[in-house]
């Protein structure tokens, strides 16, 4: 169907230049519509006409409706506020007379009678007003002149308590009854303010709503009263309201509640209307508003034969309209779906960053689309219509692009596609891998042939640069002398083994599950392959890939080598979950620590020996006494023997003495060979206190010669000791030792001769629960430069000391897993003493159960011979 002409559609325009204007631009904005718009456009034209007409009746009704409403709310407005300049004119005029009278009342010195003679003057030309009184500072009434407008009846609802039986026009001194707060508060408020006040609006004891005027009384004692005059409400619109304004509006009193006081209507609270304009009436302002009510009288549309007869007319021209719209939809839709389908297709041709280009059965080419046109540099002008040679073959390519051209006209390009070059219009050239397919019409036929064209210089590059990694990579770990081996944990198979591995293990799984399993043997062949992996094959891939490496040392009997074994879970490049393994030869490290460890021991027994070696003229001492009192014993039982001057209970008594003199000799020679025996170091569960008792025995021998006094205190229930205690003996033994030689050395008085162990259960933040052994003495202490080298190897202070006891003993101690440190104990700024202290933490042997004996404290004074 032809689109419509491009003037039909459009509106009269307004002569002018402004008007061809306007022309001008919608018959451009016309003509940029597609054709199914237009039509569309010309459909909805006429039924877009009849709507607007039928809103244009709607909006003129509508304006003059809301127009009278407007001017019927300006009457109101303004009948409401002529009332309340009325009442207000009045009240101030009343306001001002009474201020008079009070003036009268306090200067003139005027009596009840007086008073009641200008009241009666002053309501009788007010007949708002229902009473005025004279109220004392008391609150007492003094006088009150009631207005002849109002019945007795009336006056008994009034706050100011006026009985049937009291005369109108007399004065009387009666007090306020109670219940009246509004009085009370506006009284109080006129006598603190010193002014006029006016009462909230109330209903007294009838039901008649009334309001209060407070005019103060001040002579020269000071407060002396109010003038109250009482307005009715009711009076006020009843005698202030003009007769028009009331013929037109009602005119009606509320609180400040919206509580209905009185209105120019009798009998009615709230008129059924929709305009009403509220103001507060002045000067009274507490709580008394004017309200001015107004009701509609402009017609609805409902009776308008004009409007209904537009309602028709459109109604009419909408439903001929109809049928050609239902037409005009269908053919829309037809026509939308074909344009989607096209636009579709070429939206998808277009942001495609595969080029695509067409040619013809000749080689000609028809269609290039723009990721083409982006790839080349070339525009679609540039390309449509060309014929071989392309603008985009490489000059030093023609004959290769030719060949490759006559295999895609006779349909022999592989379906794999090929790798060809092609050149940008800038002359740079980029790798491209092409795919050709015959191009199919609806009938059929084919008309040529379409080639899909994707740029690879990146993925080529990326691919190049990742065989060279890999081949560096290969390179690498063939060159290690690790074994490094990747198996997979579901199937067991061996993914990769360098070099190292194959020479160790070959091409094998197992030798990685020997390296990943038990340490002590080769795996069995009778075990399954995929359990010589690990045990967490079930596991998420993600956590155990994520999990830190495990390391270990591993014995390989069947190589006669220490490997250290690290291992851990990773993702294979197929996305298998793998195990790595990385085993290094520690075999030459092993033997070395075996080597040093060996010669610790040795360096611990000879310093054993050394210590005894610089003992022994003290051992030989100690060793004399009992030999020299067995020879004793022995040369006087001879004698008395020989005599005959013996009795056999003097024999035996001698002869259990020599016993116990040898004992004492074998006892010193027993630990002294106990300590320097050479014996494998060995941790076993130990008592603190019998290791001291151990080390005190065998320093006493030192610490006697050189007089030293030792004082020993070991902890009751002490936990029992993993540890070596022939090392620990050492140590101990070794810093008695130095401590007393130092003293003797320093020459210092008795006072000072004095070393101290001390030995106790501590809990400490870096070490946790530890046996604390300290040995204290009141020696020089240790030079501050001496302090830092203290534990350096073969440094000494001694002219013939070998510098390896304090080493020795901080290794045994770190050995067993302990700290040893040294300080001095000052005085002030003077050294009184230096101490060492070392610790041992608190282990048990599993396989060992401690006793439930409980010693009591060890505390052991050795004196000096």
């Amino acid at each position: 169907m032809p689109a419509p002409s491009p003037a039909s559609p459009l509106p009269s325009m307004p002569s002018g230049a402004y008007g061809n204007g306007l022309r001008r631009f919608f018959r451009r904005w016309w003509r940029e519509q597609s054709p199914a718009r237009q039509d569309r456009y010309a459909t909805l034209g006429p039924l877009v006409s009849v709507m607007l007409f039928l809103a244009a009746i709607v909006a003129a009704f509508w304006y003059l409706r809301n127009e009278e409403i407007e001017r019927e709310r300006e009457s109101v407005k303004r009948d409401t506020e002529v009332v309340q300049q009325q009442i207000r004119m009045r009240l101030i005029e009343n306001q001002e007379q009474l201020v008079r009278i009070a003036r009268d009342v306090v200067t003139r010195d005027t009596d009840a009678n007086k008073f009641l003679e200008q009241a009666s003057g002053f309501v009788q030309t007010r007949p708002e007003i229902v009473s005025l009184s004279w109220t004392q500072a008391d609150h007492s009434i003094k006088a009150s002149q009631l207005s002849p407008n109002f019945e007795i009846d009336t006056l008994r609802g009034l706050d100011m308590a006026i009985t049937p039986d009291a005369p109108a026009s007399t004065p009387n001194n009666r007090a306020l009854p109670s219940g009246l707060p509004e009085f009370t508060q506006t009284f109080e408020a006129a006598k603190e303010q010193r002014q006029p006040v006016y009462s909230r609006p109330h209903v007294n004891a009838l039901d008649t709503p009334v309001v209060q005027v407070h005019v103060p009384l001040i002579d020269r004692r000071g407060f002396a009263g109010t003038l109250v005059a009482e307005y009715s409400v009711e009076a006020l619109l009843r005698y202030l309201v003009p007769s028009e304004v009331s013929g037109r509006h009602v005119m009606s009193l509320t609180d400040y509640n919206g509580r209905l006081l009185a209105s120019t209507i009798v009998g009615r609270e709230s008129a059924n209307t929709q305009i009403t304009h509220e103001v507060i009436i002045t000067p009274v302002g507490n709580g008394l508003i004017l309200r001015g009510e107004g009701s509609r009288t402009s017609f609805g549309l409902i009776g308008n034969t004009l409007f209904w007869m537009v309602v028709a007319l459109s109604a009419l021209t909408v439903w001929m309209l109809l049928g050609t719209w239902r037409h005009m939809r269908r053919r829309m839709d037809i026509q939308r779906t074909l344009m989607d389908e096209t636009q579709f297709r070429r939206a998808m041709e277009n942001s495609m960053l595969t080029g695509l280009r067409v040619i013809d059965s000749e080689g000609r080419v028809t269609y290039v689309n723009p990721a083409f046109c982006a790839m080349t540099g070339f525009s679609e002008a540039e390309l449509i219509g060309r014929m071989p040679p392309y603008p985009y073959w490489p000059q030093d390519r023609l004959e290769e692009s030719n060949r490759l051209f006559q295999q895609e006209i006779q349909g022999r390009s592989p379906a794999g596609g090929v790798e060809v070059k092609i050149m940008r219009k800038d002359g740079s050239k980029f790798d491209a891998r092409m795919y050709v397919s015959p191009l199919i019409d609806a009938q059929g036929h084919q008309t040529g042939w379409m080639s899909s064209v994707t740029n690879i210089t990146e993925a080529k590059r990326v691919r190049d640069q990742l065989s060279a990694a890999h081949e560096r990579f290969t390179t690498v770990l063939e060159g290690l002398d690790a074994a490094v081996s990747v198996v997979s944990v579901q199937q067991g198979d061996l993914l990769f083994a360098n070099r190292s591995y194959r020479l160790w293990f070959g091409a094998d799984a197992k030798g990685h599950g020997v390296l990943a399993g038990d340490a002590s043997q080769q795996a069995p062949s009778s075990i399954d392959k995929d359990d010589l992996v690990d045990s967490f094959g079930g596991l998420p891939t993600q956590q155990l890939t994520e999990a830190g490496s495990d390391t270990r040392e591993i014995h390989v009997d069947s190589l006669q080598k220490w490997f250290d074994v690290r291992t851990r879970y990773v993702q294979w490049t197929d996305g298998r979950l793998a195990q790595m393994l990385i085993a290094t030869d520690i075999s030459a490290r092993h033997k070395a620590e075996e080597i040093a460890a060996q010669q610790a021991e040795k360096a611990a027994v000879t310093s054993r020996l050394v210590t005894m070696g610089e003992m022994a003229s003290s051992v030989a001492h100690e060793l004399n006494q009992p030999l020299a009192a067995i020879s004793n014993y022995c040369s006087g039982i001879v004698s008395r023997v020989k005599s005959r001057s013996i009795e056999d209970e003097d024999l035996i008594a001698a002869l259990e003495k020599t016993a116990r003199q040898a004992q004492r000799a074998g006892q010193i020679i027993h630990r002294i060979r106990s300590f320097v025996k050479r014996s494998e170091p060995q941790r076993q569960p130990a008592r603190a206190r019998e290791i001291v008792e151990d080390a005190v025995e065998l320093a006493a021998i030192a610490l006697k010669r050189r007089r030293v006094i030792i004082h020993t205190y070991v902890a009751p229930r002490l936990p029992t000791l993993m540890c070596d205690p022939i090392l620990v003996e050492q140590v101990l033994l070794n810093l008695l030792k130095n401590a007393a030689e130092a003293i003797d050395n320093a020459g210092l008085p008795i006072s000072r001769r004095k070393v101290e162990v001390r030995v106790v259960q501590r809990q400490l933040e870096d070490e946790g629960d530890v046996v604390e052994f300290t040995v204290t003495d009141g020696g020089p202490g240790i030079p501050d430069g001496v302090l830092e080298r203290l534990y350096e190897a073969f440094f000494s202070t001694k002219s013939d000391g070998m510098g390896i006891g304090l080493s020795l003993c901080r290794s045994i101690i770190e050995s067993h897993r302990g700290r040893m440190r040294a300080e001095n104990i000052y005085n002030d700024s003077e050294v009184t003493g230096c101490r060492f202290t070392f610790t041992l933490p608190v282990e048990l042997d599993p396989d060992y159960v401690p006793t439930t004996r409980s010693d009591p404290p060890l505390d052991l004074i050795t004196d000096s011979p």
